[in-house]
């Protein structure tokens, strides 16, 4: 009782002190009341039971914006090309006494490119097999006297602007890793890089290293050339292969690897899974090859040299195309069938990096007696190369009657001859003046 007193009189007291003799409460005045700091801000951690700031947590920040997707980009490729030679012209006094008819020995290189330029107008690069050097003036033999298997090509200067202007608004890039690119010696090689350089004509096959375009599109893609010959890393070491594809695919997102090997002729249109000897020569594996090449990273694998179309395959999300035979090769070449056929094969890689869709354009000998123009044909389909279509399933083959087929399937049966689903002809552009109608691809 005593308690409840003493504490209702001290509560009585405090009461009195805040309405009679209490401190005065100073008038308002006109200046603006500062704003209170907030107790608890966002980012901010708090105990709220003692209401005390244990720390502070930074702000998160906002998620930094993605690049865009790249675009597809659409890469046209063909097989081998030698626009004429200075080296040897005696084939073309030959060619005139049996045709009956004047044979240019080096014509005009655009005017034979011309009928060809359709295939790739859509193309955003152009990757070509170049046959041969480009060069003038004296150059070392090649060839010892009496060889029967032995041939030299340097092509005029005016080819590397040539191959420039085939297709205007794509980049181009020549291929040296070949059997040719040193017709005219190491300093011949060396002239041929820098007239392409200097066209504008980038170079790829002449070391380990990847040769990067730039699209229209602003996209890259790197490109490694092989070849059993001197130019050119060798496809043989597929240690090699696998570690340079590697580091090309470890610095860029598409990557698209040539290559120049095989035996040659009809009696090689059949793509063994076996090392091939040509000439006594170790011309390599093709298929172990390209097969190496993907697992690397390779996005498209493209082949030549063999001058006869050969199969295609999917590895994988990959595409192998084992060869795309004579695309345009004038001088003394034979072009009985089936060396007279040749492609030009146009990928589009996704976003995703993979093809999507190839296109495939077969080229013909142009103003020859028999032949009124290049005729091509084009199909939308997971994969179109050459004249004819075989499908088995997965892998798509090129074949036409003993044609190309990958030889390990043994389903012999199983490599049909199907037409293509569409053709497009294109006649040749008039001859100009001083080239004779006969002096077109061979």
């Amino acid at each position: 009782m005593l308690r409840a007193v003493r504490r209702f009189l001290a509560l009585a007291t405090v009461a009195g002190l805040a309405t009679c003799g209490g401190p005065a409460v100073p008038p308002p005045t006109d200046a603006p009341t500062p704003e209170p700091e907030p107790i608890i801000e966002v980012d901010t951690l708090v105990d709220f039971d003692s209401l005390q700031v244990i720390r502070e947590v930074p702000p998160i920040a906002p998620a930094p914006e993605l690049p865009p997707p790249p675009e597809p980009v659409r890469i046209c490729a063909g097989g081998d090309v030698v626009l004429g030679t200075n080296l040897d012209t005696a084939w073309a006094t030959r060619a005139t006494a049996r045709l009956g008819t004047p044979v240019a020995a080096v014509p005009d290189p655009g005017w034979l490119l011309a009928p060809l330029a359709p295939l790739v107008s859509d193309a955003d690069v152009v990757l070509l097999n170049v046959e041969g050097a480009i060069g003038e003036g004296p150059a070392p033999p090649k060839c010892r006297p009496g060889s029967r298997n032995c041939y030299a090509f340097r092509q005029p200067v005016s080819v590397a602007a040539a191959i420039r202007e085939f297709a205007d608004s794509a980049a181009i890039i020549g291929n040296l890793a070949n059997n040719h690119a040193m017709d005219a010696g190491s300093a011949g090689l060396e002239a041929t890089q820098g007239y392409l350089a200097d066209a504008g004509v980038a170079v790829t096959g002449v070391d380990t290293l990847a040769t990067v375009v730039v699209s229209s599109g602003g996209d890259s893609v790197a490109f490694l050339g092989f070849s059993t010959a001197q130019a050119g890393p060798d496809p043989r070491d597929l240690a090699g292969v696998s570690r340079h594809v590697a580091r090309a695919a470890g610095q860029y997102r598409r990557v698209v690897v040539t290559m120049h090997m095989g035996a040659e002729g009809a009696s090689a249109q059949r793509t063994a899974n076996e090392t091939e000897i040509y000439l006594g020569e170790n011309r390599g594996n093709s298929v172990a090859f390209a097969r190496t090449a993907v697992d690397a990273g390779a996005s498209v694998v493209i082949g030549h040299g063999p001058h006869v179309m050969r199969a295609s395959e999917w590895w994988g999300d990959a595409l192998i195309l084992y060869s795309l035979g004579n695309l345009l090769t004038y001088g003394p070449f034979s072009m009985r069938e089936p060396n007279n056929r040749g492609a030009v094969a146009c990928v589009t890689l996704t976003r995703s990096h993979g093809p999507r869709s190839v296109a495939g354009g077969l080229a013909e000998p142009a103003g020859l007696p028999g032949h009124d123009g290049a005729v091509g044909w084009r199909s939308q389909g997971r994969a179109a190369v050459g004249a004819n279509l075989a499908s088995t399933g997965r892998r798509q083959v090129a074949a036409r009657g003993r044609g190309p087929c990958i030889v390990e399937r043994r389903e012999a049966s199983r490599c049909l001859t199907a037409s293509a689903s569409s053709r497009t002809s294109t006649a040749p552009p008039p001859a100009p003046a001083g080239s004779p109608p006969s002096a077109a691809p061979r």
